[in-house]
């Protein structure tokens, strides 16, 4: 089955906000640094404990990360937002309390004129998140 997944970039945090993302979905999370990676003996000593690719896992749930930065830097801006789709009330409300920790949220959690729990919030990191929970999915 085709699908897509997320992968973000970060500049030097990747380890400390994949972790966060864990602490807040769950899930396992592996990590491959540029010291780890075929690629270490071309790339600066001072970049060996950067983050060349993680993967945080659960379920159907994957996000992919780096600490692999294109020269121009890193350009943050609200083109892409990670969209959860979640199984409950209560998984919508644990992970936008947790999600928006250090961060800043947009819009409060609460029931659309289509009758789906959503908000929306921007997490420390910069990123954006999308929380919906529609209860006639499941029911």
């Amino acid at each position: 089955m085709t699908c897509i997944n997320s992968y973000l970039t970060f500049n030097g945090n990747c380890r400390e906000a994949m972790t966060f993302y864990q602490h807040c979905l769950g899930g396992e999370l592996s990590f491959e640094t540029i010291g780890e990676s075929e690629h270490a003996d071309k790339m600066p000593n001072h970049m060996k404990r950067s983050i060349m690719h993680a993967v945080l896992a659960k379920d159907e749930l994957v996000i992919m990360a780096t600490d692999m930065v294109e020269e121009r830097g890193l350009i943050r801006g609200n083109a892409i937002a990670m969209m959860l789709s979640c199984s409950s009330e209560e998984e919508a409300r644990s992970f936008y309390n947790k999600l928006s920790t250090g961060g800043q949220p947009s819009h409060p959690l609460e029931v659309t004129f289509l009758g789906a729990l959503f908000g929306d919030l921007t997490d420390r990191f910069g990123n954006t998140w999308l929380i919906n929970y529609d209860k006639n999915k499941y029911t």
